[in-house]
């Protein structure tokens, strides 16, 4: 009888820990699947080519706080342009990766341009559109997207997805690999898997082996020709807001011809 009582005991003991041993964790999702989610999210499945954003503009620099406007244009295929109107002159960028070589300009209120270096080119043009930061990855397969986890970034849960791009070539002794210089991450809020924030590294022109992290914060979405839009976008450089753009006007595949990014 006692040893009967000892295998019923032992049985239901077995019974109650089946589940914890049986219990498996969930595999975490899929880097591309959160991509393709977030650019759902963002254009519900309308094919983007190029796009206008217009409004408000200040800008930090030190001591300069300067109000004026700005004129924000991107190209899918990978060239941008932003023209900066403010108190203090005109500032202007732009950036072309379909040129060849890929090519970039900066000038400010004197007018004289400058030439980007090459390492300042490869993160995101359009660092202010996430739709078309996405979209672009997801269309080349030299990218690959990695899930870093869930997080808590900025006071809000997020899924955290770096990607970066596949060198075609060795890495030059002493420099930083081609991965690196083109590391993108991404904040999609957990819940509606929209861009909460992006991140990358710029670097001096005569050192790319220094980081300086950027951080555009996006806010404010609003629905504008069929496409969920950030009509607030902040830049942020080493943790303090240098550019805070408030969206007034978008416009959506109006054939922006490729010279607007030829020069500045």
């Amino acid at each position: 009888m006692r040893r009967h009582s000892s295998i019923v005991l032992v049985s239901l003991v077995l019974v109650l820990l089946r589940p914890a041993f049986g219990q498996q964790t969930s595999p975490p999702p899929s880097a591309v699947a959160l991509l393709q989610s977030s650019l759902a999210a963002l254009a519900g499945g309308q094919s983007i080519s190029d796009v206008t954003l217009s409004g408000s503009a200040r800008r930090i620099a030190g001591s300069d706080d300067d109000f004026g406007t700005a004129t924000l244009r991107a190209l899918a295929t990978g060239a941008a342009r932003s023209d900066l109107n403010l108190s203090s002159g005109v500032r202007k960028e732009v950036c072309d990766l379909t040129a060849s070589p890929p090519s970039g300009a900066w000038s400010g209120p004197d007018g004289s341009p400058h030439a980007a270096a090459y390492h300042n080119l490869l993160a995101e043009p359009a660092w202010f559109f996430p739709a078309i930061a996405i979209g672009r990855r997801l269309s080349n397969s030299s990218y690959t997207a990695t899930y870093v986890g869930h997080e808590t970034h900025n006071g809000q849960a997020v899924e955290h997805v770096s990607v970066s791009q596949t060198a075609t070539s060795p890495n030059p002794p002493g420099a930083p690999t081609f991965e690196h210089l083109t590391q993108l991450d991404f904040f999609l809020d957990s819940t509606t898997l929209l861009p909460t924030a992006i991140t990358f590294n710029i670097h001096p022109d005569n050192n790319s082996l220094l980081d300086l992290p950027v951080e555009i914060r996006f806010g404010d979405y609003r629905s504008a020709s069929g496409l969920q839009v950030p009509y607030h976008i902040q830049k942020l450089l080493n943790n303090s807001l240098i550019l805070d753009l408030q969206v007034q006007k978008f416009t959506l595949n109006s054939g922006i011809p490729a010279s607007t990014f030829d020069s500045l």
